[in-house]
């Protein structure tokens, strides 16, 4: 479903979509996260943060990342876990997130509202990714473009409690 031109807040919309290809990849004892993002054909990123390139590795500790890729083939964890055999774990969640896209200059503002990060432009631009809580409710934020676009995947269990709160962010501005 996608709501645009929320009548609360200019410049603001938002999508809820499925996760496509979803997996999380933690690298073995000693693996520099430079081999897992060779095996994977990209930079993966040493820190909080996203490197993409069709696929998005987005770092969410110490040797551990969420890979996301939108429109994966039922076979694509497989695919990872092949390239990444002895140097990481995979394990797939592509069934167990829900992803809503925001988008617009309000976006920033409403997330501002839920969340204990500083979501400045200057602080968290582009490659930007954070795992964190909005209402209780874990969440993985990554910064999309420059529009603002924000990216954030919830446990598909907690997907309506999160558009609950969404709506009602947006409504009380």
């Amino acid at each position: 479903m996608t709501r645009k031109g929320c009548a609360f807040v200019a410049d603001f919309d938002f999508e809820r979509r499925d996760s496509g290809g979803m997996a999380t990849i933690m690298a073995r004892n000693g693996v520099d996260p430079r081999a897992v993002g060779k095996a994977l054909g990209l930079d993966a990123p040493a820190a909080p943060g996203r490197a993409a390139d069709g696929l998005s590795l987005i770092g969410s500790g110490a040797g551990s990342w969420i890979a996301h890729q939108p429109d994966a083939a039922p076979t694509w964890a497989d695919d990872v876990r092949d390239r990444l055999q002895g140097i990481a774990a995979v394990s797939d969640q592509s069934g167990a997130y829900i992803i809503f896209r925001l988008g617009g200059t309000g976006a920033r503002t409403i997330l501002q509202r839920g969340v204990a990060i500083d979501l400045h432009p200057d602080r968290f631009g582009q490659g930007a990714a954070v795992t964190t809580a909005i209402a209780h409710i874990g969440a993985v934020i990554w910064v999309v473009d420059d529009r603002p676009t924000f990216d954030v995947a919830v446990y598909r269990s907690y997907a309506d409690s999160f558009e609950d709160w969404l709506t009602h962010a947006a409504a009380a501005l």
